[in-house]
């Protein structure tokens, strides 16, 4: 989650990289008004831009920190739980 990432829309301009929920799938939101949210998934051959609720937003990363909460990666929990207070609170 160190390094920032960026993806030019076409209707909504620039966007930036929230965070990674998976192997294939982002989350990014626009880059003033973080209030559209958009996740990205990544398919071979192919990027899917899907436009999603903040709401639905806040579950994929709720959901990712139960994941690594799960899983023990307390550093990485750790991250993403100042990530998701920054974005969500």
């Amino acid at each position: 989650m160190s390094s920032e990432t960026y993806f030019n829309h076409p209707i909504f301009g620039l966007l930036y990289r929230v965070c990674l929920l998976d192997d294939n799938q982002e989350l990014f939101t626009t880059l003033y008004a973080q209030r559209l949210f958009f996740l990205v998934k990544m398919i071979p051959d192919n990027t899917v831009l899907e436009p999603i609720s903040r709401s639905d937003a806040r579950l994929l990363v709720e959901k990712r920190l139960r994941n690594l909460h799960r899983l023990g990666l307390i550093e990485e929990y750790k991250e993403f739980q100042a990530m998701y207070k920054q974005t969500f609170a």
